[in-house]
């Protein structure tokens, strides 16, 4: 059953922020692998703005990781996401509303209302799927916007998947997560239809990349404490 009353949206947003404190940032070990460390958004003087792209399944994990970074997730302008929105900024990050096909100007007008200081998430097989699978909004999103579009896998050695279209992944308690930040792809402001099918085509297979990557990873059997680090760079930042 749906919620739809206005006072239960907001108790499931507050129970559900909650949960990810308490679940993923209370006993899920992080380590992230950045490929382009200037794409990373923890990284001490990242300045620069982009749109993070990664899977619908993985929402747990960067929602509590870059909860305190400049970072605005765009979630789909309906009553579904509604619940989602405001869980999403009860863990300090910031919403837009808006999707493909309901609210794509005014999400974009709010992004580029936003000036040069944010960055924006972008789900690109949300919000109802297909699974993995990179849908043309956001290389049109991209293109309006001039934000190039960091792919980011995320994946954890142990978790529990649900029976929901795209299979949404829970971690087990204690477990290890790896993230992996691809190389940033630039989306040309005048980007026409043809370009258009050639960029998802080619974020399909960076996003391939970097989840294929991140699974490996977190499949590891490693004795090796798991930090919050970017590989091979001492100037990340510790998450909080």
């Amino acid at each position: 059953m749906k919620i739809r009353h206005p006072a239960l949206i907001g108790l499931a947003g507050l129970g559900i922020s909650w949960a990810v404190r308490l679940w993923v940032g209370g006993t899920v070990r992080y380590r992230c692998h950045a490929l382009d460390a200037g794409a990373d958004p923890l990284m001490q003087g990242h300045t620069d703005r982009f749109i993070y792209s990664f899977w619908h399944e993985t929402l747990l994990m960067p929602a509590w990781q870059y909860r305190r970074t400049p970072t605005d997730v765009l979630i789909s302008d309906h009553a579904d996401g509604e619940m989602i929105a405001q869980a999403t900024q009860r863990l300090g990050m910031g919403v837009i509303r808006g999707s493909g096909t309901r609210g794509a100007v005014k999400a974009v007008r709010q992004i580029l209302g936003q000036g040069k200081t944010r960055n924006v998430v972008f789900t690109p097989d949300g919000p109802r799927g297909p699974r993995r699978v990179v849908e043309p909004t956001m290389i049109r999103l991209a293109g309006r916007t001039a934000l190039p579009i960091v792919p980011v896998g995320f994946a954890f050695h142990r978790c529990k998947r649900l029976r929901s279209w795209d299979r949404f992944a829970l971690p087990h308690p204690f477990t290890r997560a790896v993230g992996v930040i691809g190389h940033r792809i630039e989306v040309p402001s005048d980007i026409d239809a043809a370009g258009v099918v050639a960029l998802r085509d080619r974020v399909q297979a960076a996003m391939d990349l970097v989840t294929a990557m991140a699974e490996e990873l977190a499949d590891a059997q490693s004795s090796e404490p798991m930090a919050h680090e970017v590989e091979g760079s001492s100037a990340r930042k510790k998450a909080s």
